[in-house]
């Protein structure tokens, strides 16, 4: 996000009928709303090589995958986020075109300027999904996926993929790829390779 706010306070529903006019997406944060940075080519080739993947998995179970231009809303803290990639496997969701409620799945792909917050504010606002089971974070620099998950006593556990395991999986909806498949046609700069 691009920490610029409009200066009046917006309801909800305002937000959504200016969201549903404007070129630019932003996201809201309690009457606020703050426009998004633009994705890298990494960015953008991460993300639709996961969402490529999940659609193919989830195909016919009834869970639905979404990429970047759905909203998810979190309504006990009054805020819409654009995750990267979503998966929705609950009937209730089918009910907004615009956004959805009950996401079992979100995943971040983290860039330089959104990655502080994906690990900070919005993974605590997105623990408020009740339906949320897992939260996963990845990276762009280098072959590494973070996967949250929560477990039966409610608190978040961590694994984390890189190449020494070749493959990464999203148990909650008993998934399974390679990270070469996640990462493919994605170009390391040499300075990126180096950190």
């Amino acid at each position: 996000m691009i920490a610029s706010p409009q200066q009046s306070y917006l309801t909800a529903d305002e937000y959504l009928n200016l969201e549903a006019r404007s070129d630019t997406k932003h996201e809201y944060i309690d009457g606020q709303v703050y426009a998004m940075a633009r994705a890298s080519d990494a960015h953008v080739t991460i993300a639709l090589n996961l969402a490529t993947l999940l659609r193919t998995h989830v195909r016919g179970s009834g869970c639905r995958v979404y990429i970047a231009d759905m909203k998810v809303r979190i309504e006990s803290l009054n805020r819409f986020y654009y995750p990267d990639v979503m998966v929705t496997c609950d009937p209730r969701d089918l009910e907004r075109s615009t956004y959805k409620r009950f996401p079992n799945l979100i995943v971040e792909v983290l860039s330089d300027s959104t990655e502080a917050g994906d690990r900070g504010d919005k993974f605590v606002d997105y623990q408020e999904l009740e339906t949320l089971r897992e939260y996963v974070l990845i990276n762009t620099k280098r072959q590494r996926v973070e996967c949250f998950r929560r477990n039966e006593q409610g608190l978040w556990v961590l694994q984390f993929y890189t190449p020494q395991q070749t493959s990464f999986r999203l148990d909650n909806i008993d998934f399974k790829a390679t990270l070469a498949a996640l990462y493919e046609d994605v170009i390391f700069s040499e300075t990126q390779n180096n950190s």
